[in-house]
């Protein structure tokens, strides 16, 4: 059984009028590199200080959830901020600190995925890596029809587009991603068999009346 949050989710989506995303719009352009707010996650690379190295959370006051790193704020403001405000903490340690700041962004994948949940993803993930992060499209799953909830919006959005932007759109925190389940009518099975079955039935009443 899926967890309540993701049905919670996926109706979230489903409830909102849809913008059908075949090319890249302006508004998603402009929100592709949004700023840090609590409940992302920081990837701090220290050279040759490990204690201040590792995935720390963003705390709702804008803190970073590590002992010594909670006095730096970075919630509300965009990386090269960040990253500013973690040099000037560094140097009360070393005179030329080295490192790597990498933020991650936590990103629901739900719907006809293999391994649906929520990730925390790298800045710069595209939405289609977003869907192979969560094990790729099931065999029913539509990568042509897939909901994009962000900013309070949803967006069918089609990975399969010509326009390749859309495809390699990063996606930004907080983004719900829900790819949508192929239809379960079947020409087959749902025209085909019952008509060659009614027929059957039809030739043998009328055989049997025939006696």
């Amino acid at each position: 059984m899926r967890p309540t949050w993701l049905l919670v989710g996926a109706l979230a989506v489903g409830g909102c009028a849809s913008h059908r995303l075949d090319g890249m719009p302006p508004q998603l352009v402009a929100q592709a590199d949004s700023l840090l707010r609590p409940g992302d996650s920081l990837r701090i690379t220290v050279w040759r200080q490990p204690d201040l190295s590792g995935e720390f959370a963003i705390n709702p006051d804008s803190t970073i959830a590590h002992p010594l790193l909670q006095a730096v704020r970075v919630g509300g403001v965009p990386v090269g901020v960040a990253r500013a405000r973690l040099r000037d903490f560094f140097l009360t340690y070393e005179q030329n600190p080295r490192f790597v700041l990498e933020p991650l962004y936590p990103v629901v994948v739900a719907g006809e995925v293999r391994a649906p949940g929520l990730l925390s993803l790298p800045r710069g993930t595209s939405l289609s890596q977003a869907v192979a992060r969560a094990g790729g499209p099931t065999e029913r799953g539509r990568l042509d029809r897939v909901r994009l909830l962000r900013g309070g919006k949803s967006y069918m959005v089609n990975l399969l587009s010509e326009d390749q932007r859309v495809a390699v759109m990063p996606v930004v925190s907080g983004d719900q991603v829900l790819v949508a389940r192929r239809g379960e009518f079947n020409v087959l099975r749902d025209v085909v068999l019952p008509v060659t079955s009614l027929t059957a039935a039809v030739a043998a009443i009328l055989a049997y009346n025939r006696r």
